[in-house]
């Protein structure tokens, strides 16, 4: 097997993407993308239906040709080397395809009889944790269990890089932070995970970084906490009071529950300022909270601004 050169700079990256770009005729799904993942990490990819995430996943599997750019996965471009990348990656597609008549056992028999070195079933099963449901068929799988199985079979091979697509769709919140677990312990084997998922909560929890794809582009890219500058936005401070009560220096707004909402840059002085005056005046703050935009209210402003953009 003859693989081209690694370049230094790829040592620490699993994926390298720049200026891809595809068309379906005249439609354009993916234009002038960039994207940089590095090994180990769980990375999510979030975005619209039509934004270009399918397409540019499966450019990076192997299974779709680009039209432009430069592509590098583990090292290698997908597009020339899908048979060496085969062995290397994994993917756990949205739609389970395993045999309802087979036991879970028999499944991970069945695909391990398609490597060289496949791992052990007993290891597979205690990675994501169907030791008990050895000999149930794959039909009397709980959604969970089903998408436990389906990650064990991914990892058969033992590959460095999986791809999860839309993981939890359709479960239940039981099943889903059973899902959640087993992402979770792929991370602590070393594996880099390209997961893409509709659900805000789901990223939020899981993912090392997320990149917003719309319009055909990587419109935004970072940690949960920080994406869209969350970190550093306006907070709306709120608690229940009498709005003319309130001091003007504080420029508090009311709304129709019976909240008083105050907006800060600088929480913690906003915060010390606020409850110092209450104590001095024996005011009960009632149902203080201190909020900042959401994960999903950056992701519908990221994704809002994108497509105006491009009309």
């Amino acid at each position: 097997m003859h693989l081209p050169a690694t370049s230094v700079e790829d040592i620490d990256l699993a994926i390298r993407v720049s200026g891809l770009e595809k068309s379906y005729g005249a439609v354009r799904a993916v234009r002038g993308l960039d994207l940089e993942v590095s090994r180990g990490e769980i990375f999510a990819i979030l975005g619209p239906n039509g934004a270009g995430k399918t397409t540019t996943i499966e450019i990076l599997e192997g299974y779709r040709t680009r039209d432009r750019g430069e592509v590098s996965v583990l090292g290698v471009d997908p597009g020339t080397h899908r048979r060496d990348l085969k062995a290397r990656i994994g993917i756990v597609p949205q739609s389970a395809s395993s045999d309802p008549f087979l036991t879970v056992e028999e499944t991970l028999q069945m695909y391990a009889g398609y490597y060289r070195t496949p791992r052990s079933v007993d290891e597979l099963l205690r990675l994501v944790g169907l030791e008990e449901k050895r000999s149930s068929r794959v039909q009397r799988l709980s959604g969970g269990q089903q998408r436990r199985l389906d990650v064990a079979i991914a990892l058969v091979g033992d590959p460095e890089l999986l791809f999860l697509d839309e993981p939890t769709t359709g479960f239940d919140p039981s099943a889903r932070h059973e899902a959640w677990s087993v992402v979770r312990s792929l991370a602590q084997l070393g594996k880099t995970v390209i997961l893409t998922t509709h659900y805000m909560d789901e990223a939020q929890h899981l993912a090392d970084r997320v990149a917003v794809v719309a319009a055909g582009r990587v419109v935004a890219l970072g940690t949960p906490d920080t994406l869209g500058a969350r970190d550093v936005s306006m907070a709306d401070i709120r608690f229940r009071h009498d709005i003319t009560a309130v001091p003007s220096s504080f420029e508090p707004a009311s709304d129709d529950s019976g909240y008083v909402h105050v907006r800060a840059t600088d929480v913690t002085r906003t915060l010390y300022e606020l409850t110092r005056w209450a104590l001095e005046h024996d005011v009960e703050l009632e149902g203080l909270q201190v909020l900042r935009p959401t994960l999903e209210d950056v992701y519908l402003r990221l994704v809002a601004d994108a497509e105006g953009a491009t009309t």
